[in-house]
């Protein structure tokens, strides 16, 4: 039994019917989760729009004229929102559809409606009891709301709500300078909205390299975006046609419209857990191991509700891992430091293994080096000046234990590193992969060079 149809429940449906169990998922929200329907694959789809607009915005430098009377293609060039968005719904639907289709040809019974537990061998679904050998449980999560700041769909939006807008925000306020913030604030910026960032912080994405989210920061201010940092939010609420955001040191900020971005809180709550002997930790968010085993017998868990690092493809993976260490299968258990991550903003920042905050805490001996990217041929090319490639490596093997990248499709660039941190493989092996010239993978190989002449 799977409680939660996104990336944790459906990927553990099809790895348990390839080892041959019967299959039932019981969704309340739609097959996919929000992953599909209100999160990843919406947003990721507005940001490609918002790549195209960023793209136009630098097409002058590059002697590409949109428009012969105008000299400026960014102003020659605008965003139907409605399309937009209309194109953001079709993709997200069709994604769950697709999946759908998939868990009906592996013969996976798919339960529409809200499930609970009633002991760890037992869920009902309604009037209904379905007994079970295992239960995974993928319910996810939901965007927390700050008190007296309740979203109204309209001006105040929480970012499943965004893509009901019929009209570009004149004036975005985000509250939040995370990934999720930091995405929207980028997307919308480029889209042409007047966007404000709230970051409660000193910098943007507080939990990312300290030099990619500086870069980040300095690009955000040069486009024209409003950074203000150190400064929390303690209320929105809506003044006719828009809204106002109140700073805790009384400073009043007013926009068209607000974005929270505050977190995310588990969808834990009235599902029978404890009672079921299924321990809950900080926040309500599940315990489990690095197996997804939850504290009670045949209970896992995966996903946003255990609070594992909230990215979908951890989500799948620990999926896949419950699944197989339930039934008796080879299993590796959950490796944190070989996860990938990204961020999509623009430029791009991904990240996987050892980070410059372990190595600066002491936590590690590995050494860094970083290539700027203004030193790129095929970077310079393409008119991209902002951006860097880091590689960490231990000193006395030369073994790379982790890597960012800052640049335009990093989510693309990252891969070759995450392969050499997940193989162990040395920069001397890294560097003497042949790369094309010009690429912008190639600072990934001038980096392992680089690493060599200190190791």
């Amino acid at each position: 039994m799977i409680i939660g149809g996104g990336p944790g429940g459906y990927e553990a449906a099809h790895a348990a019917v390839q080892l041959g169990a019967e299959v039932t998922v019981v969704d309340s929200d739609g097959i996919g989760g929000s992953a599909v329907l209100t999160d990843c694959v919406p947003s990721k789809t507005l940001i490609a729009t918002a790549e195209v607009m960023t793209e136009v915005e630098n097409a002058g430098e590059l002697g590409v004229r949109v428009d012969d009377a105008d000299d400026d293609p960014a102003n020659s060039v605008h965003v139907d929102l409605p399309v937009v968005n209309g194109r953001v719904k079709r993709l997200a639907k069709a994604q769950s559809e697709g999946i759908s289709r998939r868990l009906e040809r592996d013969k996976v019974r798919v339960i529409a409606g809200r499930g609970r537990l009633d002991g760890p061998e037992t869920v009902v679904v309604g009037d209904e009891r379905l007994d079970a050998d295992v239960v995974l449980i993928a319910t996810g999560a939901r965007p927390r709301i700050l008190p007296g700041s309740e979203p109204d769909g309209e001006r105040i939006l929480t970012w499943e709500q965004v893509y009901d807008l019929d009209e570009l925000p004149e004036r975005l306020i985000v509250v939040g300078s995370g990934v999720t913030g930091a995405e929207f604030a980028s997307a919308y910026d480029a889209l042409g909205s007047d966007v404000v960032l709230v970051s409660s912080r000193d910098r943007v994405l507080p939990g990312e390299d300290a030099d990619a989210a500086e870069v980040l920061e300095d690009v955000f201010t040069r486009r024209g975006m409003t950074v203000l940092g150190k400064s929390r939010a303690e209320s929105v609420r809506r003044s006719g046609d828009g809204v106002l955001v109140t700073l805790t040191d009384g400073r009043i900020v007013e926009g068209s419209h607000a974005l929270l971005a505050v977190g995310s809180l588990p969808n834990t709550e009235d599902l029978g857990m404890e009672e079921s002997g299924v321990s809950l930790g900080d926040g309500g968010f599940i315990a489990v191991d690095r197996v997804s085993r939850t504290t009670a017998r045949g209970v896992y868990a995966a996903g946003d509700c255990t609070g594992v690092l909230m990215l979908a493809s951890v989500a799948a993976m620990q999926g896949r891992i419950a699944i197989s260490h339930a039934l008796g299968d080879a299993v590796q258990p959950l490796d944190l430091q070989m996860v990938s991550s990204n961020v999509f903003t623009a430029p791009e920042i991904a990240t996987v293994g050892l980070s410059q905050k372990a190595v600066d805490a002491g936590e590690s001996t590995a050494i860094m080096v970083k290539v700027p990217l203004a030193d790129n041929a095929r970077a310079k090319m393409q008119n991209v000046r902002d951006g860097f490639v880091k590689l960490f490596c231990l000193p006395a093997t030369g073994i790379v234990v982790g890597g960012v990248v800052v640049a335009p499709r990093a989510s693309e660039l990252i891969h070759p590193i995450a392969i050499a941190v997940g193989e162990r493989l040395n920069v001397d092996q890294l560097a003497h992969a042949f790369t094309v010239y010009p690429s912008v993978s190639g600072s990934v190989a001038e980096a392992a060079r680089r690493l060599h002449l200190r190791n």
